[in-house]
């Protein structure tokens, strides 16, 4: 730059100092938002605390000025100020999904005594975490810790860079490693992606490159740089650089985040667009991710009927969603519940014991503020959701029950965390009785029960082997009370007792739809899927088993190694021990977020390139140190988000057009070299080529084609190919020897076409300072240039459509979307962005040539007529080349030239799958474990009144 403005060539440096400032500005905004993952852990503190102090008194103070022994009181609506460890209170319960990631609210036990030490964060239920928010209830706590010693803090602290804190003590050698890790930092060389990493290498590959070509040119002159050679080391030096590769990489990866963002991603770090193509693991955390984060009822158990089973639920707050199994048997429809039945009496439990309410969007429930996907929604808590929506399969709804007049409530006695059930008073207007129905957890509700203790230990088996099927199981039971009920005040113990079982209800968190065979596609293309999650082991594991992470067969142990752990025995390991293990789990239970840091690490270690997804404050640690962070936009925290980069499952775009810009910058290069030996009357060499030449092809021609190239769509196979080696990442070896060969060819026909001009019709007349403009001895010179630029354009639109694939003819590009003679036309014509550029590109060539003043005064060429057979000549050599060495590399396999378009069973063999899919229905057919849960007990029967026309 400073020696084109030394040489006063304005435009060219004016080009260049263009391309620094971009550089400048998008290196600036990446280091500015990537700040904000600490501002936003910062604003998660709760302003304002209510503490016990001088004696009593109550007062409202900020939380920053909590210290540890303050005595806090929280109620429904508050942000937990502090760490707290409770010891009185009434029904609290938080939502604590930003440390663990689950969505059910956590209910706190303020008496409870732990000794384990090392207990998962969700299981320390006598302590309040600072950040979470209450939803229930209310508790008064002392301040245990504040600050950064809260486990929120501690995130923030796995959030900072703590390399130079860890280096060795001596404060010079601090300072040199600080200062050593900050020069790496502005070089590109530290943190990035390997598109990044490589791009910052092959720029200081480049520059050292062009002050060797400078070198050269200067030492051909022997060292008389007067002003004619330094103009020309500059033309070289400049040739030798894709200037437009930055901005061609900025404008395709901001096409990309706009397009990704119609598809609702959203893109924080461009740079992370090329790496997940190298991916060869991804860590998703497991609700709200692999799952819906909503419940629903899995599978009910009704004695002496059998088990109810809910199947393929889309919309978990939709009764029309998925269809229902009774005993392996699908119910076709709700019309066989009959009045009196024992499953009239369990669908009138769990909707009338029950205060949620759902609706239809255009008939919603009152106060309705959980918005549900299709055109239903649903206001209450998630578990009372799940239990009204399958009682509204059967019409047998809470709002259906009361708007009959049938029913009308006498008493109700609420959730309460002490005895953890609720039970329900009615009056049945119909048999003219006052009934009881409760709900509550098993070991709270079958001591109640009036029937034998045989009776009850098989409800225990049951509920034993729901919970191992990763259930939330509630228990149902019901009674009849005498009519002086009504009358007479009866306590909730004497309400609550002496029940008749009415059955059990299992309770899950559904994968999502999609979640199945994004796996598939996944473990097909060779990426390994972990599931790192804070939810109960069983639960986790039944959810891997069911979206495929875990095969049906696969045993928990497998060698040294433990498919399925908990964070605690994870943790306990050493680096060395996890190292050891011939495969790192693939399910990680109760994990804390240092946990999350723990398994990236070892990940790492493995020189495995990985990808981490989450939602919570709890991830935000792992999202920053994994390769590429991708964090969920409508659930997810700000901290989440603010640490996540971004994902595109396109390997290919940035060696397309790299290959592209490279071919030109080797082919000018060669020509300017060689061309030193073209010396004018005066000695000095002669401009095959002028400066402003140069930077046309590379910052107009070569830009709108790579562009184009960027936006070409991925092969059809793409996600049935191993991930490539992050460690060559774009300049694999084939690229490298592409480039040069090309490069060499195109630089060689150039050559060939000025030598044609000058030696041919001109007689080797080279003129006089036809570098600095035109006088009457430039007439061969300036037409021999002009003849050059026109070949070097014209090769660089071919070259636009050659490089869409590596070895495939240009006549045959892709095969599996255009087929037969004229497969050429199709195939140009799908990319309209590259068709478009490459015509006009050679549109835009020939007012460049022959425009008057513009031609001789700014590009130092003429217009030509006789030299377009040169070109068209050349241009036909190019294609005859171009096409003999691709089909050398499909003869002899190499590189691309080695694999055919790869199938489904070609993946499924590389990957040691069993075939499930059909090829032509990949993504859409993919069968996955039939989950077969307990479909009844020994001696259950369908009841009478279910005939053919109730049951399929």
């Amino acid at each position: 730059m400073l020696l084109s403005y030394s040489t006063k060539d304005f435009i060219e440096g004016g080009v260049i100092t263009a391309v620094i400032l971009l550089n400048v500005v998008i290196g600036f905004v990446q280091d500015y938002r990537a700040e904000q993952t600490m501002q936003s852990l910062r604003q998660l503190s709760a302003p304002y605390a209510t503490v016990i102090r001088n004696g009593g008194q109550i007062e409202s103070i900020k939380s920053e000025k909590l210290v540890r022994g303050d005595l806090v009181k929280v109620t429904v609506g508050d942000v937990v100020p502090a760490d707290l460890r409770l010891f009185g209170g009434m029904n609290l319960e938080t939502d604590e999904a930003l440390l663990t990631g689950e969505s059910l609210p956590v209910v706190k036990s303020p008496t409870a005594l732990f000794s384990n030490l090392d207990m998962p964060i969700g299981d320390r239920t006598n302590i309040a975490y600072s950040s979470s928010t209450v939803t229930k209830g209310r508790a008064t706590g002392v301040v245990i810790s504040t600050g950064m010693a809260t486990e929120v803090g501690k995130i923030a602290e796995l959030l900072q860079d703590k390399r130079i804190e860890s280096m060795d003590k001596n404060v010079i050698v601090r300072a040199f490693a600080k200062f050593w890790l900050g020069f790496k930092k502005i070089l590109g060389l530290e943190h990035g992606t390997p598109l990044q990493i490589k791009l910052s290498k092959f720029a200081l590959m480049l520059f050292g490159l062009a002050v060797l070509l400078a070198l050269i040119v200067f030492s051909a002159n022997k060292w008389n740089v007067h002003n004619e050679v330094l103009i020309y080391g500059i033309c070289v030096a400049v040739a030798v650089i894709p200037e437009s590769l930055i901005a061609v990489l900025t404008i395709t990866m901001a096409v990309g985040t706009k397009a990704m963002a119609k598809g609702h991603v959203i893109v924080r770090k461009m740079q992370a667009l090329e790496a997940v193509g190298g991916v060869t693991n991804i860590c998703s955390d497991k609700t709200g991710t692999l799952t819906q984060g909503k419940m629903i009822a899995r599978k009910a158990w009704i004695p002496n009927l059998g088990t109810l089973s809910v199947h393929n639920v889309i919309h978990p707050f939709d009764p029309n969603s998925g269809y229902v199994k009774l005993n392996g048997r699908e119910v076709l429809h709700s019309g066989w519940v009959k009045n009196g039945g024992i499953l009239d009496v369990f669908l009138d439990a769990i909707a009338l014991c029950n205060l949620s309410a759902v609706g239809k969007k255009n008939e919603p429930a009152e106060n309705s503020s959980i918005s549900g996907t299709n055109t239903w929604s649903a206001v209450g808590e998630p578990t009372e959701i799940s239990l009204q929506v399958l009682a509204m399969r059967f019409d047998h709804g809470k709002a259906a029950l009361e708007e009959s007049g049938d029913w009308s409530l006498l008493e109700e006695h609420p959730f309460d965390s002490s005895v953890k059930k609720m039970s329900v008073v009615y009056r049945n207007h119909v048999t003219d009785s006052v009934e009881v129905f409760l709900k509550g957890a098993g070991e709270a509700v079958i001591p109640s029960l009036a029937i034998p203790e045989a009776e009850k230990a098989n409800i225990h088996t049951m509920i034993e082997i729901m919970a191992g099927e990763g259930l939330r199981v509630l228990c149902i039971a019901h009674k009849t009370l005498p009519w002086d009920y009504v009358t007479q005040q009866y306590t909730r113990d004497e309400v609550d007792r002496d029940l008749s079982f009415v059955g059990l209800v299992g309770l899950y968190d559904p994968p999502r739809a999609e979640t199945a065979s994004a796996v598939r596609r996944c473990q097909v293309a060779g990426i390994k899927v972990h599931m790192l999650t804070g939810d109960h082991i069983r639960t986790a594991e039944t959810i891997a088993r069911e979206v495929g992470i875990i095969s049906p067969n696969t045993p928990v142990r497998n060698g040294r190694s433990n498919i399925v752990m908990t964070a605690r025995d994870f943790d306990s390991l050493s680096n060395t021990e996890i190292d050891n293990m011939e495969e790192l789990p693939l399910v990680i239970a109760r994990c804390s977020p240092s946990t999350k840091v723990h398994m990236v690490e070892a990940l790492h270690r493995r020189k495995a390139f990985c990808v981490m997804t989450g939602d919570g404050v709890n991830d935000a640690p792992a999202l920053k140190l994994a390769d590429v962070g991708i964090a969920m936009g409508i659930t997810g925290s700000d901290v989440a988000k603010d640490a996540a980069d971004m994902v595109l499952t396109n390997d290919d775009f940035a060696s397309i057009f790299l290959m592209h810009l490279l071919i030109s910058n080797i082919s000018q290069v060669i020509l300017l070299l060689v061309a030193l030996a073209f010396k004018d009357g005066n000695g000095n060499s002669v401009f095959p080529l002028s400066p402003l030449e140069i930077l046309w092809v590379n910052m107009i021609t070569s830009s709108f084609l790579a562009l184009g190239l960027g936006l070409e769509e991925a092969q059809p196979d793409i996600m049935l190919r191993p991930p490539h080696d992050n460690a060559v990442g774009v300049f694999t070896r084939e690229l490298i020897v592409d480039k040069m060969i090309y490069g060499t060819f195109m630089g060689t026909l150039c050559l060939v076409s000025f030598v044609g001009v000058v030696y041919g019709k001109g007689k080797g007349n080279l003129g006089t300072n036809c570098n600095r403009g035109y006088n009457d001895t430039c007439e061969t010179v300036f037409r021999a240039r002009a003849t050059v630029f026109s070949v070097l354009s014209f090769l660089l639109l071919v070259t636009a459509w050659e490089v869409k694939h590596f070895s495939r003819s240009l006549f045959n590009l892709d095969p599996t979307r255009h087929k037969g003679p004229f497969a050429i036309f199709p195939a140009l014509w799908y990319n309209h962005f590259l068709f478009w550029a490459v015509a006009a590109g050679f549109a835009i060539t020939f007012p460049v040539v022959y425009l008057p003043v513009i031609n001789m005064v700014v590009f130092k060429h003429r217009a030509i007529s006789w030299e377009w057979g040169i070109v068209i000549g050349c241009v036909a050599i190019y294609l005859a080349l171009f096409e003999s060495w691709k089909a050398i590399k499909r003869r002899f396999g190499i590189g691309s030239g080695k694999n055919h378009l790869l199938t489904l069973a070609d993946a499924e063999a590389r990957a040691g799958l069993v075939a499930t899919v059909d090829n032509d229905s990949y993504g859409s057919q993919i069968t996955t474990r039939t989950n077969t849960l307990v479909d009844g007990v020994e001696g259950c029967s369908l009841p009478k009144e279910l005939g053919p026309d109730g049951v399929a």
